[in-house]
């Protein structure tokens, strides 16, 4: 056993309602101004971990309410490929939907908005975190330990991570850097994987097919 094991741990998200409430595309804009952070990562990545419904073309609650509640697809669609991990934080990505939002302001004549039964609700979040009491030794094991992790470890080990890491990675690429260069490729293997267009279980998926090609590569050099 090492000194400095990977150490599973769990997750769930609750739901704190912020009790702000928008009709308007230029009422989104003015909440999100100074809306709470905590809410503007929940309506990108809370979806993955509370059941509801969600769909790929329209991955983030901005991007779906343009599109059900204000019927505006052209702003829809901009709003869903901002992708979260090409910001190095949420204050970035605040910025980056404020820009689009922007935009199409300028371009309209009358301002989308939606029926009063249809309002954007800001949500925010708090993370609870649970040990799992799971230990894994050496990196060689991720592959087969990986398939038992819970929804919620994925999310939180390859998530979540990011907001707490140094350099914004996900546990498992800190945990391999422990190991000096050792395992730069597998690191960088697991760099190329983006989990916003997937869901946690095709992530585990992809996360446990990675390490097992990366080891099995590594057994027939």
């Amino acid at each position: 056993m090492i000194s400095n094991p990977f150490v599973v741990k769990d997750c769930a998200l609750i739901q704190i309602a912020t009790g702000v409430k928008v009709q308007t595309l230029r009422e989104l804009k003015k909440e999100l101004l100074t809306i709470d952070e905590d809410s503007i990562y929940y309506h990108f990545w809370g979806s993955l971990l509370t059941p509801r419904f969600r769909e790929p073309e329209f991955g983030n609650d901005f991007a779906s309410w343009a599109f059900h509640a204000l019927h505006d697809r052209s702003l829809a669609e901009r709003l869903s490929v901002i992708d979260p991990l090409q910001y190095s934080d949420i204050q970035s990505l605040r910025l980056a939907l404020l820009d689009v939002i922007d935009e199409r302001l300028d371009e309209v004549e009358v301002v989308p908005f939606s029926s009063s039964d249809q309002q954007f609700n800001f949500v925010k979040c708090q993370i609870v975190v649970f040990n799992t009491q799971k230990l894994i030794d050496k990196p060689e094991e991720l592959g087969e330990a990986i398939m038992s992790f819970s929804s919620g470890s994925i999310f939180y080990h390859f998530i979540d991570a990011r907001r707490r890491t140094k350099g914004n990675i996900d546990d498992f690429r800190a945990w391999l850097k422990m190991f000096g260069d050792r395992y730069k490729k597998l690191s960088t293997l697991i760099s190329q994987i983006d989990p916003y267009f997937t869901t946690l279980l095709e992530l585990r998926e992809l996360l446990a097919q990675t390490f097992n090609d990366y080891f099995k590569m590594r057994n027939r050099e």
